[in-house]
């Protein structure tokens, strides 16, 4: 009985000053708010550009220019310009000879730019690649072709559509045959590539990219001789960690590196990219997690300054309640409660709102047309109810400590 009374003597006085609560209570609502949207948002993020690194399929290994441990991403991947992976290079690794299991390769080098057909113009992703690129990645074409190795070698200026480039473009006009150009330079559309869907967020998808053969792109647009990256489709799954050794031998033979640690390049294959992917993406939203809780603490102090208020504005009731026999522990629990009373309504309402956002997101990112899966941690939800309580209390032990002390005469005396 002892127990509930704080609590009742709590409500009451919680419901006699609702907007001070609401007040109080705002920032322990949007930090909790905040820590559920992020967790939701940033598992969803996850789990889309997983799926797309999945759906490229499990017998594929890239290699990157520039090293990197087996921890962390190749620099080429921050965004640094590494020239040391070249078109012989590719040509080395299609041999049998110095990587049997390999069954196909692919360079390809990427950037962006204008694309033009008549009055329209969009800026869009470009690839220049190999004309295995159809093999390696199992794309299909639905209207026209792909380019021969003939065209790749002797700077041909043919281009193939994504189908989203090709309907920005031409509308429902036929692409096959027409001119468009890429930085000024005009090219023939041969073929539109079949559907496959969006790739993610800031990563450009095959639906969304003018192909054009590997050596065009490299002199004719981008002035460079070396390859962005290059990927080799294995005989097998099962062959993947062999070939990544033929590989790493093939290409310090060609770099003539005798120290595997003076490597200038890396070599992943699916398992690899899911792990550093998961290890960067993770890394970001427990970043993200961290500033979220800065409006907890902000909450907190929140909840401390108005129950300072409360304890000066109310100095004659607790100075009655001493009177009449109640202890300093009584009060102490009082004001305790009320603390956390108002905390955990704040946090509970966070968590109703951080899933309603949650899901909206969720609806709006679909529309948009990304396959994004609505993702809620129970343990961001239990975590977000317990840190909103645990708040209440800490911040609310100083009110409560300094409420208890008050002397009953001084207190009843109090004007």
């Amino acid at each position: 009985m002892n127990l509930l009374n704080p609590i009742k003597i709590s409500y009451k006085n919680l419901l006699s000053a609702k907007g001070r609560s609401f007040l109080t209570i705002l920032g322990i609502i949007i930090g909790v708010a905040a820590v559920i949207i992020i967790f939701s948002v940033g598992l969803s993020a996850q789990a889309l550009i997983l799926d797309q690194i999945k759906g490229i399929g499990s017998n594929l290994i890239g290699i990157l220019p520039g090293a990197s441990d087996e921890e962390g991403p190749p620099a080429a991947v921050m965004g640094i310009s590494i020239t040391t992976l070249k078109y012989d290079d590719l040509l080395a690794l299609r041999k049998e000879k110095n990587v049997p299991e390999v069954e196909d390769a692919a360079g390809y080098v990427m950037g962006t730019a204008a694309v033009e057909y008549g009055v329209n113009s969009l800026n869009a992703s470009f690839t220049g690649t190999t004309a295995s690129y159809i093999n390696v990645e199992d794309a299909e074409i639905s209207r026209g072709r792909f380019f021969t190795e003939e065209e790749e070698s002797n700077l041909s200026r043919v281009a193939a559509l994504g189908i989203t480039v090709a309907n920005d473009l031409f509308g429902t006009e036929d692409p096959i045959n027409k001119k468009i150009k890429i930085k000024g330079h005009n090219f023939i559309v041969i073929g539109i590539f079949k559907q496959r869907g969006t790739a993610g967020f800031g990563l450009a998808g095959l639906d969304e990219s003018v192909f054009i053969p590997l050596e065009t792109a490299q002199k004719l647009i981008m002035g460079i001789d070396h390859l962005g990256f290059i990927r080799l489709k294995v005989k097998s799954a099962d062959l993947i960690e062999s070939a990544k050794a033929n590989i790493k031998i093939t290409l310090r033979e060609r770099h003539n590196i005798n120290d595997p640690a003076n490597d200038d390049f890396s070599v992943r294959d699916q398992a690899s990219a899911i792990e550093t992917i998961s290890a960067v993406t993770n890394a970001l939203r427990y970043f993200l997690l961290a500033i979220g809780t800065v409006s907890l603490l902000v909450g907190g102090v929140g909840i401390m300054n108005i129950m300072l208020i409360a304890v000066n504005q109310r100095i004659r009731e607790v100075g009655l309640r001493k009177a009449i026999g109640a202890r300093n522990s009584d009060v102490l629990s009082q004001f305790l409660a009320e603390s956390a009373a108002i905390s955990f309504m704040g946090g509970l309402i966070g968590i109703i709102l951080g899933l309603l956002i949650a899901y909206l997101s969720s609806i709006i990112v679909q529309k948009m047309g990304y396959n994004w899966p609505l993702l809620i941690s129970p343990m961001s939800i239990v975590a977000a109810a317990g840190i909103s309580i645990f708040i209440g209390i800490v911040f609310g032990m100083y009110p409560a400590r300094k409420a208890s002390k008050i002397s009953p005469m001084e207190a009843l005396r109090y004007e």
